[in-house]
């Protein structure tokens, strides 16, 4: 797999801090992510370069369209629930709903241990929405009352939300990018296809949002940040990751972005989870695990040299000892 593994968890760690950074800029969650997707997509599409005309394909655009609509789930979700919570069930989810667009896709059904770690993952959603929600909770009933309380905690609700449809449109476009780099297309090209037709997309809400706060220098090094490094630079290496690390890998190594992004939001933010949330962060990334490592077929398993099964080839071998 030479650097490939290296690739995707740099990339990783370059998506662990878009929510903390988007959260130094005082610009409204839409604003700021399509100024996000119109630079990085930019940047993208002239890395591809002629390759791009070629590689339009109907998935990738559909892919473009979960690109954009992902971005505003993302920002939408952190600034309901907070970094950690809200980055480790957008993205966290994503292998979750993986392996239900591959059943529903290409028929590949859920084994036993991709059901059980999914319940599993359920319920630590479920935590991080009692335990997140009782914390906010109690911090705002000591402040204006019960009403908001339970202000504090439907908010928590709608954010998980957003980040559970956020998680299903990121499996989506990265099971698009896989079968189309799988399929031989030129990595760069195909990011540039997506995240070119997203920033197209975005344009327009980038221009009725308003422009303005990029103004400020603060803004400007933020976004720019978000939309070269977070975007542009991060998913350059991803695609780059794709062409020599299998797809399920690749899955596995992507958890470190909500680990980057919980101790960003813990260390740098000052944000506090109640124990119940942790428990429930913990259960999700362990579950998580589970769902993205592939399972081990034992005995059919092909040798590079015949193409044979290693069963079939200890057969041949005992037939050729039986022989005078």
């Amino acid at each position: 797999m030479r650097n490939g593994p290296l690739a995707v968890v740099a990339a990783s760690v370059l998506w662990g801090t878009a929510g903390t950074a988007g959260l130094l800029v005082s610009a409204d969650s839409v604003a700021l992510a399509a100024a996000r997707l119109v630079i990085g997509g930019a940047a993208l599409a002239l890395v591809a370069g002629a390759g791009l005309k070629s590689a339009v394909k109907p998935g990738l655009l559909l892919g473009a369209v979960a690109v954009a609509a992902y971005q505003l789930c993302f920002f939408a979700a952190v600034s309901r629930t907070g970094v950690a919570v809200g980055t480790v069930v957008a993205i966290g989810s994503g292998p979750v709903f993986t392996g239900l667009l591959s059943w529903v896709l290409h028929g590949r059904r859920p084994t036993r241990r991709w059901s059980a770690a999914t319940a599993a993952a359920i319920f630590g959603c479920a935590a991080l929405i009692v335990g997140g929600g009782a914390e906010a909770g109690a911090g705002a009933g000591a402040q204006a009352g019960t009403e908001a309380g339970v202000q504090a905690g439907a908010q928590m609700v709608v954010g998980v939300g957003l980040a559970l449809l956020g998680g299903l449109l990121y499996a989506f476009y990265a099971v698009m990018a896989a079968r189309a780099i799988g399929q031989g297309g030129q990595s760069n090209a195909v990011m540039g296809v997506m995240f070119g037709g997203a920033a197209l997309i975005m344009v327009p809400v980038l221009a009725v949002s308003g422009v303005g706060w990029i103004g400020e220098p603060r803004a400007l090094l933020a976004v720019l940040y978000l939309g070269l490094g977070t975007t542009a630079l991060s998913y350059f290496l991803y695609g780059r990751g794709l062409r020599t690390t299998p797809v399920a890998t690749a899955a596995t190594l992507s958890l470190a972005e909500p680990a980057v992004a919980a101790l960003l939001g813990l260390v740098v933010l000052g944000e506090r989870l109640a124990p119940v949330s942790i428990a429930g962060l913990v259960l999700l990334g362990l579950s998580l695990v589970a769902v993205a490592v592939p399972e081990r077929r034992q005995g059919r398993e092909r040798t590079p040299e015949r193409g044979r099964t290693v069963e079939e080839g200890r057969t041949l071998e005992r037939e050729l000892e039986s022989q005078p």
